[in-house]
């Protein structure tokens, strides 16, 4: 409770601009109590940035549990992956001005689920050689290509400088995944 009253505060005003007494008093608990769960200011932002992460983790956790094809399960994944994690921004108002300002303490918090998602990347594209689908020799290193490959894109997704051209040539985007440039 006091993650999601953090996390609206947040969202609201802005890390800088909201203190752990804003957050006691909101939560309707006393100082005291928040400083048993959290140190400072930054540990409970860092614990709104770990429940956001564990939301995407769940979302993908979706795709992956679907008995699909490994072709399809990647496309969707990939898709759901930049939505996920812009629905995140989004939903945190100012905290998406601080992302991109903390994009330090972020993708710090984030290397947990890198590599979980690297590891998830590389089962489904194990699993495509496995079925003849797909024709690549490693599929870790594909995975780590295609994951940081990803990864790449978010900032311009989520700033919606690519997500429009992203949602309208979902074709071409699967076409270049799965064929490349060469004819």
């Amino acid at each position: 409770m006091l993650v999601d009253v953090a996390r609206q505060l947040f969202a609201k005003d802005g890390k800088n601009n909201v203190t752990m007494n804003d957050i006691a008093t909101a939560s309707q608990k006393g100082r005291r109590t928040l400083y048993t769960y959290f140190k400072n200011k930054n540990a409970i932002y860092l614990a709104v940035i770990e429940k956001e992460i564990s939301l995407l983790q769940e979302k993908l956790q979706t795709v992956l549990d679907k008995n699909v094809p490994p072709d399809q399960k990647i496309i969707e994944y990939l898709f759901v992956h930049l939505e996920a994690a812009k629905e995140a921004l989004t939903r945190n108002g100012s905290l998406r001005a601080d992302f991109f300002k903390d994009i330090y303490e972020v993708e710090h918090a984030r290397q947990r689920v890198d590599l979980w998602e690297t590891d998830r990347l590389t089962e489904i594209i194990q699993q495509g050689i496995n079925d003849g689908i797909f024709n690549c020799k490693d599929a870790r290193l594909t995975a780590t290509i295609l994951f940081y490959s990803l990864k790449g894109m978010e900032q311009s997704y989520f700033r919606d400088r690519v997500s429009k051209m992203v949602d309208s040539n979902r074709e071409e985007i699967v076409r270049v995944l799965f064929t490349g440039l060469c004819k």
